[in-house]
């Protein structure tokens, strides 16, 4: 059944491309995927990127942060803050703040950094 969804995630962004848009907005676009749906669906989103697509991709999925460029938190459908998705470590305590679940890589990183070893989030993503 999971299989189904992903195609259907496929053929969709097939569609879209079909008309050459300037933006292409996402929402939830992994939604009822089995993982590998979901990592097909983030490959397709970073070749599109690689090939120069803007892309809005809304999610609540935390852990699929790192596909992005940068972040927006919106509350109550209000604009709240704005950082570069490789400026996470920085806004953990604003994260924590409005109550924004931290991916586990994201504190594995900064438990890292605070035994003074640094990565490059833009090495990784």
């Amino acid at each position: 059944m999971n299989y189904l969804f992903g195609q259907k995630q496929r053929v969709t962004i097939a569609g879209i491309l079909s008309i050459k848009p300037k933006y292409i907005v996402m929402d939830e676009p992994t939604a009822m995927l089995d993982p590998e749906g979901k990592e097909d669906v983030q490959k397709i989103v970073k070749k599109l990127k690689k090939e120069g697509y803007t892309i809005i991709y809304i999610t609540n999925i935390i852990d699929e942060i790192f596909i992005s460029d940068r972040v927006v938190v919106l509350e109550k459908g209000k604009f709240v803050k704005e950082f570069k998705t490789k400026d996470i470590l920085k806004n953990i305590e604003f994260l924590k703040e409005k109550e924004i679940r931290i991916p586990k890589s994201v504190e594995i990183l900064q438990k890292l950094e605070e035994k003074g070893i640094k990565i490059n989030l833009e090495e990784i993503s």
